[in-house]
């Protein structure tokens, strides 16, 4: 222990709210530890120099210690000690020695140095090394949570109201959007930086964005080793703490206000905000990574622990793959979440979150996933939370809950991407698949009460492929990650359209740009809420890397001389997405079912399929009613070909009482001719059919 003591004004405080709490006369601390038997708190002047206050935390009210210190001010850096046993084979893990970040800190001074990560030299033969403490202090190189003002000026900018069935997400990462020097952004990387940039968004069309992680997060000691690091961010240690290196200003904590900066441009632009968080796991690790918060200060209230009768506690229930998995069935653990999720919403404006691996979420001790576990009944039921939308990943390592979310819940449709991917290349038996997903996957969501807007669909994400490689590697090329390409799926359902990666082969380009032009058709205009990967409008690639997670460099920036260079494909997408907005039939809060009529006498949906069972039927072709609602467009009726035959087909067109049918979209043609400006489409002469060319779409409107 530290032999300093220097006197403070000291008062018992409050229990509540948890962190530090910034008063008109001082500061709250409050840390909640069931099994601490002391706390103390340390104040610093400087991140990396020795603290100048050593302060017990005398008081505790519900299993939380607390003190109001007077005097204290924004912009002070501080940490804690916890003191209690050291017992890791009953999940006990404390150890004075080590300074550790308040789990409820705002802002964080930098990022964790590795230094004190090997913890104690292991021995490989008897594996005891979690079981011996280690003895070495670690205040210097532990960066310290800050106490932040939470005041902003908002300037009356709220959030744009749209329904789920309304939005176009862009999946982005806040670094790359604007990291690589084609951007000529002032602050390359950043939340500022990312704001130059909103144009582009608006141009295109979309309405919100799912930002990869922004919570404070660690970097693996062994990408270190190699060289690299976590670049997608999903490593949190610091729930309620914006990313410290996308900030830009040098004032201690200015990363919350930029931030803050970031979600009231993107409302002016009329885009929501959603947040990609990872709430499943820590940083931590397993029984050998380092002590960093949740384990140091209350390890059996934070972790899902596990092990043999002799010692059961000592390891950690591992459903991320990542070491370490939260336990959802303790109080703590709900109340962090729960608070780190208003917190989000009330205090830094955001619209909704996407949720890694959600499965862990509702993971009862037992192990098994339950829809009506304790975390989603509080959600449920939280007058804040009821507002914001909520997108589960519906799966972890070891189950896929795919349809099985509660029904205020969205999910992640990983059979939309497969079903779609696996058309889009020409394979078998794949017409019934595609039919569900087109119109909302009803046979995932339907039985529980949803609506199509709960599919959230997507054929490229962060994870994976982007469209651009998706259609030019038909296997991963993650040789730069440092695993021997042995990390990242083999799954990939992609074709690389006759040679592999990077061509000067005219045909192959031709055909390559035409099958992205059917997948961006495909996701925009499938019933759901869909989602696009960022930079695929312009086919940025990963030179084959389905698993970029660690490439903090150009493999994973935005090119952007790319979009200049592929201008046609981002107004190919431009004009996609307006269309979604100019008929309403494409954005239904309902499923399409077959023959559901209403005022007008004319089906919402009409097959023109002989034999969904016919596995060589690679055709798809559909008729919808766009009066949806009553709503009178400028065209009565769209007729949608998806053609993944590697032939042409002569596609019977249906007969119309009057009007004619005119040609708004077809991907086969030429850029500048594949899809036409509204009001400028082009008739269909003869009426009675049209040729769909092989492996193209096409977009008809009766008028």
């Amino acid at each position: 222990m530290p032999a300093q003591r220097t006197a403070k004004i000291v008062e018992s405080g409050s229990p509540f709210p948890l962190g530090a709490t910034l008063l008109p006369d001082g500061v709250n601390f409050a840390l909640f530890s069931k099994n601490a038997t002391e706390v103390f708190l340390l104040l610093f002047d400087t991140a990396d120099g020795p603290p100048t206050d050593v302060i017990q935390l005398r008081e505790r009210d519900k299993l939380i210690w607390h003190a109001h210190v007077k005097f204290v001010k924004a912009g002070q850096l501080y940490g804690y000690q916890v003191v209690g046993d050291y017992r890791p084979e009953y999940g006990l893990r404390f150890s004075d020695c080590k300074l550790l970040l308040d789990p409820y800190a705002k802002a964080v001074t930098g990022k964790f140095r590795n230094t004190d990560n090997l913890l104690l030299a292991y021995d490989a033969q008897a594996g005891l090394a979690d079981l011996l403490k280690d003895t070495r202090e670690n205040f210097a190189i532990v960066p310290k949570g800050i106490v932040i003002d939470n005041a902003f000026d908002w300037q009356s900018v709220g959030s744009p109201d749209f329904g789920l069935e309304e939005l176009v997400i862009y999946e982005v990462h806040v670094k790359g959007f604007t990291a690589h020097a084609s951007s000529g952004v002032k602050a390359p990387g950043t939340y500022l930086g990312f704001i130059e940039k909103i144009p582009h968004l608006t141009r295109l069309g979309v309405n919100a964005v799912e930002l990869l992680p922004v919570h404070e997060h660690y970097v693996d000691d062994f990408l270190v080793g190699r060289g690299l690091t976590n670049y997608w961010g999903y490593n949190s240690i610091g729930f309620f703490a914006p990313e410290s290196s996308y900030g830009s200003g040098a004032a201690p904590g200015a990363q919350v206000a930029e931030f803050k900066t970031l979600v009231r441009e993107l409302h002016r632009a009329g885009i929501q905000v959603i947040l990609d968080v990872v709430y499943n796991h820590t940083g931590e690790g397993n029984e050998m990574g380092p002590s960093i918060s949740f384990r140091g200060i209350d390890n059996p209230s934070y972790y899902a622990l596990t092990g043999p009768a002799e010692a059961p506690c000592r390891y950690y229930r591992n459903y991320t793959g990542c070491g370490n998995s939260l336990d959802f069935e303790s109080p703590a653990v709900i109340r962090l979440v729960m608070d780190s999720l208003r917190y989000w919403m009330q205090e830094m404006h955001v619209d909704g979150f996407r949720f890694d691996l959600a499965s862990v979420l509702g993971r009862g001790a037992d192990g098994s996933f339950r829809s009506t576990a304790g975390f989603f009944d509080a959600v449920a039921q939280d007058p804040v939370l009821c507002r914001a939308a909520l997108i589960a990943e519906p799966w972890d390592t070891e189950t896929y809950q795919l349809g099985k979310f509660p029904l205020d819940w969205s999910e992640w449709n990983g059979k939309f991407r497969d079903t779609v991917r696996r058309f889009a290349k020409s394979d078998a038996g794949q017409l019934a698949q595609l039919g569900w997903r087109m119109t909302g996957s009803a046979d995932l969501y339907g039985d529980s009460g949803r609506s199509a807007y709960n599919s959230v669909n997507f054929v490229t994400c962060h994870d994976g492929f982007t469209l651009h490689d998706l259609v030019s590697y038909n296997g991963k090329h993650n040789e730069a990650n440092g695993e021997a390409n042995r990390d990242g799926t083999d799954d990939n359902n992609s074709w690389n359209c006759g040679a592999e990666g990077e061509t000067g082969d005219p045909g192959i380009l031709a055909l390559r740009r035409q099958l992205t032009k059917n997948h961006a058709c495909t996701l925009l205009f499938a019933c759901g809420t869909p989602m696009m990967l960022g930079g695929d409008e312009f086919g940025r690639s990963q030179r084959g890397n389905n698993n970029a997670y660690c490439q903090d460099n150009e493999t994973s920036w935005f090119d952007w001389e790319l979009a200049a260079a592929n201008a046609d494909l981002v107004e190919f997408f431009r004009k996609a997405i307006a269309f979604t907005k100019r008929y309403p039939v494409l954005q239904r809060r309902k499923f399409l079912l077959g023959k559901d009529l209403d005022a007008d006498g004319v089906p919402d949906l009409e097959w023109y399929v002989r034999d969904w069972s016919d596995a060589n039927a690679r055709t798809l072709c559909y008729q919808l009613d766009t009066t949806e609602g009553g709503i009178k467009c400028d065209a009565d009726r769209l007729f949608i070909v998806l053609n993944g035959h590697y032939e042409s087909q002569w596609v019977a067109l249906p007969g119309l009482e009057s009007g004619k049918w005119y040609r708004a979209i077809d991907t086969s043609l030429p850029a500048g001719q594949d899809f036409a400006e509204a009001g400028k489409e082009v008739r269909v002469d003869p009426g009675d059919h049209y040729i769909a060319n092989a492996r193209s779409t096409v977009v008809l409107l009766a008028r």
